[in-house]
């Protein structure tokens, strides 16, 4: 008998969690061990604020929200890095990018260090990457993959599989989706399995799906009350290229499409795999006719008014959203689809369904877009987790603090694997049954170094708790920020320095002190020791 196919099996029998696995009772009114399947679908810059399942105001993403109807979502998650390939190397390995190697997007990930797919692979699990991958070097601890090159293309992607690179057509969001499910369909019926399933979008520049170019373009949006921030006190964000009135930092070709026939691309070279349109060039001539069609319109109107630069940045912004918010309907999606599938096939009562990103995004906070900093927008990334009825779990919100360096133990622990003592992280299945350890985390550790680089955040690492977050910036700065997230949730007043947080801040710089130390972060020790020249 197939646990993993009969559902009626499911139906019938009583099931429930022990140790992070299920014990069935069959029907000799024997016990036997049947693991649960883990399918880890991570996006990529889908932020928080954009899922309707956790703020309403913008997105609309009902499936997506009905998993987390259907088993928990979490109200303090969030990253080591917030920078794509690192925060992937965080998940893999349970460890904060100093300890694994991917500190920045050009670092080679080391494949031959201990990861979570590894270790359920010894364990019994079929594993499978299909998607985006970003990590310079080959998958390891994987039976199958089928990765995009980098950043991946939206428009007839190319793959890079284990026999070589195969060019597919369709949209990268469906053609993702396809692969897993037939993955899924055609592994050994007799083993669990445990699928990363990550998907391109959102990642700029945003290339909507045909169908959906009309999606949200009725919408107005509110512009977020600091979209017009002047940086006082800030001297790290004022350096930073990610504002959105800015033609240098958002492109208006590359991210939001507008075109005269003339005009240059920073971007261009970048994404030059067809003609002088970059992406553009992977489209067919079908496909680029509803484009033209499409956004000859939206030429026009930018062309034909004349805006002073509050009423541009205010009118980017519009576009921006609308851009970014296609590409997450497709997501949404292409979630429904994969749900109806595992739910035709009886999958749903022996799977748990783990959505995230690798980290959140601004959407106009700050005036920008893009990710990086230690602030809110950034720094939280959604996690909603789908969990099997009638299995112990529980069902709601949960609050404790979550980071995405608890994904890898997190996998161990629901397979019944025992978590090597390296790891850094913490599982959090404790917490999807209504438990908290008494030594849970009460502060995250985060550290940034992909600088001097796109979009010249500069480097910086830091503490928040449950109410403050203290922040060291570096390497060519000598600044120190502090916010008070009570008083202050939208971080625009720097309070490094106010008397009235003197014990706070000193109390938070020992426990910054603490976690460096913990987490061997050689390189922040020796910034708070005065023992890093700084490049002033």
């Amino acid at each position: 008998m197939s646990l993993i196919k009969n559902s009626t099996y499911f139906k019938k029998a009583a099931v429930y969690a022990v140790t992070g696995s299920i014990l069935a009772a069959c029907s000799d009114g024997e016990k036997s061990e049947a693991p649960l399947n883990i399918i880890y679908i991570m996006t990529d810059d889908h932020t928080e604020q954009m899922i309707s399942a956790f703020d309403d105001r913008f997105g609309h993403t009902p499936n997506i929200d009905r998993l987390a109807d259907e088993g928990v979502k979490f109200s303090n998650s969030f990253v080591a890095n917030s920078i794509c390939g690192p925060s992937r190397a965080n998940m893999l390995t349970g460890k904060h990018s100093h300890i694994n190697g991917k500190v920045n997007n050009e670092d080679y990930f080391d494949g031959s260090q201990q990861t979570a797919p590894k270790l359920l692979r010894d364990a019994g699990y079929q594993t499978a990457m299909i998607g985006k991958w970003h990590l310079e070097s080959t998958p390891t601890g994987f039976d199958h993959w089928d990765i995009l090159p980098g950043q991946g293309i939206y428009y007839n992607p190319d793959f890079i599989t284990e026999d070589g690179v195969v060019r597919r057509d369709g949209y990268v969001t469906d053609i993702i989706t396809d692969l897993s499910i037939d993955w899924i369909e055609n592994r050994k019926k007799d083993k669990p399995f445990t699928l990363f399933l990550h998907h391109k979008a959102p990642h700029r520049n945003w290339m909507p799906k045909l169908s959906d170019l009309d999606y949200m373009e009725d919408r107005v949006f509110d512009i977020p009350d600091n979209f017009h921030d002047d940086y006082e006190g800030r001297k790290a964000a004022e350096a930073a290229e990610m504002r959105i009135g800015s033609h240098h930092d958002m492109d208006l070709l590359y991210d939001l499409k507008i075109y005269d026939g003339t005009q240059e691309s920073r971007l261009l070279s970048m994404y030059n795999v067809g003609d002088s349109l970059g992406e553009y060039g992977r489209m067919t001539p079908e496909q680029k006719e509803i484009w033209d069609d499409f956004y000859a319109d939206i030429i026009e109107d930018y062309y034909s008014k004349d805006r002073d630069d509050k009423e541009l940045a205010e009118w980017k912004y519009q576009r921006y959203l609308k851009e970014y918010l296609k590409t997450c309907k497709a997501v949404d999606d292409n979630i429904g689809v994969l749900y109806d599938y595992l739910k035709s096939e009886g999958l749903l009562e022996n799977t748990v369904i783990i959505y995230t990103s690798d980290q959140g995004f601004y959407m106009g906070e700050h005036g920008w877009f893009d990710k990086r900093f230690m602030y809110e927008e950034s720094l939280r990334t959604p996690l909603i987790i789908r969990t099997p009825k009638n299995m112990g779990f529980s069902k709601g919100t949960i609050n404790p603090m979550v980071q995405n360096i608890d994904h890898a133990p997190t996998f161990l622990d629901i397979a019944g694997v025992n978590i090597p003592a390296d790891i850094q992280g913490s599982s959090y299945l404790p917490l999807l049954r209504g438990e908290t350890p008494d030594n849970w985390r009460e502060s995250i550790y985060y550290h940034y170094q992909e600088y001097p680089a796109e979009h010249m955040v500069k480097r910086h690492f830091g503490i928040r708790d449950s109410r403050y977050k203290l922040i060291r910036f570096y390497y060519d700065i000598d600044e120190w920020e502090f916010y008070d997230l009570e008083k202050d949730p939208n971080e625009m007043r720097n309070s490094y320095g106010d008397e009235q947080y003197e014990e706070v801040i000193e109390m938070m710089k020992q426990e910054l002190r603490n976690l460096t130390i913990k987490y061997e972060d050689e390189r922040a020790l020796k910034v708070l020791d005065g023992e890093f020249e700084l490049n002033m």
